[in-house]
């Protein structure tokens, strides 16, 4: 099940960025972003442990066992949205009303409107 956003911003990175800073938090999920997938990188062994720790360092504290689940792995497009974030198990409603909570705040504290849809 994934999460899409849509940014309607500016400070449309800023927000990606704290949509990142969230998902360290959450290892109920991965996430993909227009940011990450404009590397073109490949994710794989020790090189992706290195590249995506680097990557999310200056977030927030992020361990080794965290940077292998970070990322989606899927390699599903985004489409038209800035940002997903991948259920690795279907979430509660209590899960997804905690989660737009969090959502709302960080969008919030950047001035961002947005949209969420949620699908399998």
């Amino acid at each position: 099940m994934k999460s899409y956003v849509k940014i309607y911003g500016p400070p449309v990175l800023k927000a990606i960025k704290e949509l990142e800073k969230l998902s360290i938090g959450m290892p109920e999920v991965c996430i993909m972003d227009t940011v990450i997938a404009s590397t073109g990188a490949e994710y794989t062994s020790s090189a992706r442990e290195f590249s995506t720790q680097e990557y999310f360092s200056p977030l927030g504290e992020i361990t080794l066992e965290r940077c292998d689940t970070i990322i989606s792995k899927s390699g599903e497009s985004l489409g038209e949205y800035n940002f997903y974030f991948e259920w690795f198990a279907e979430p509660t409603m209590n899960q997804i009303n905690d989660f737009i909570g969090k959502i709302d705040a960080v969008m919030s504290k950047v001035g961002c409107r947005y949209s969420i849809k949620t699908e399998k």
